[in-house]
């Protein structure tokens, strides 16, 4: 792959500047898709062009996107970064990008296919000293952590195995690391469009409230975009809700 200097990140702003909105974008073999509850056995496709749904995105007004490499997280490395690559080149928007990254040469193959974020979940779970590692050479202010959550303890590896690790003990953890957003997915929620963990996130929020907090999973109405705003929420990753015509791209944009 060609090297090429990271296209977003310089077009990026301050966090308060992005927006509460971050729709996502889930790939498989390239096309756009959703599961439910991370089964890649439920797998709905719904464009088999990704760009024409990051483009639709843009031109309602949207700032930033949330790109998730799927065959990357069930394989354990970065596969659709020709996507991203495509998308971070003819849009403006702000990507983070997950999925599979292993390695500190899939972070590299992150950011030189144009993701201003790379988005880390298992490796921070199960190999502490590597993602500090990164934190130290990209920059903590470089990646976005996940947190996937059942029963409030971590889920890994596409939410196929459960540890015993409790949700704000991670979270303190990779603070003290540097890292400034986090977004958690209550892993019995996503996709289902039963709305989201308010009650866990409104707990985190209270107990780290300088935290660039993103919440994920559930989102089924503005009803529910206006509680997690309300408890403190700075973002809200939105995917199923908007593919199912619950949330209108004119609602978002108005919001």
């Amino acid at each position: 792959m060609q090297q090429k200097p990271l296209n977003n990140s310089s077009r990026m702003p301050a966090s308060t500047d992005w927006g509460f909105i971050i729709p996502a974008i889930d790939i498989i073999e390239g096309k756009a898709v959703r599961l439910t509850q991370g089964d890649y056995s439920q797998k709905k496709i719904y464009n088999e062009h990704p760009l024409e749904v990051a483009r639709h995105f843009e031109d309602a007004g949207l700032k930033r996107l949330h790109l998730v490499d799927l065959d990357g997280a069930k394989d354990g490395k970065v596969k659709n970064w020709k996507v991203l690559e495509t998308l971070a080149g003819k849009t403006s928007l702000i990507i983070d990008f997950g999925g599979g990254i292993k390695t500190e040469k899939d972070v590299q193959i992150v950011f030189d296919s144009g993701a201003a974020l790379a988005t880390v979940g298992s490796i921070a779970v199960k190999n502490e000293n590597e993602f500090v590692n990164w934190l130290a050479q990209f920059g903590a202010d470089k990646f976005l952590l996940g947190a996937d959550v059942k029963d409030e303890k971590i889920a890994v590896a596409g939410w196929m195995e459960t540890t015993n690790i409790w949700i704000y003990d991670f979270i303190e953890k990779y603070m003290q690391h540097g890292v400034q957003q986090i977004f958690c997915t209550d892993v019995s929620r996503d996709g289902k469009l039963e709305g989201p963990s308010v009650e866990l996130y409104k707990n985190i929020i209270i107990k780290f409230p300088s935290l660039h907090f993103i919440a994920s999973g559930g989102v089924s109405s503005m009803k529910d975009l206006d509680e997690l705003r309300n408890i403190g929420c700075k973002a809200a990753i939105i995917g199923k809700a908007i593919y199912e015509g619950r949330i209108s791209i004119n609602e978002l944009t108005k919001f």
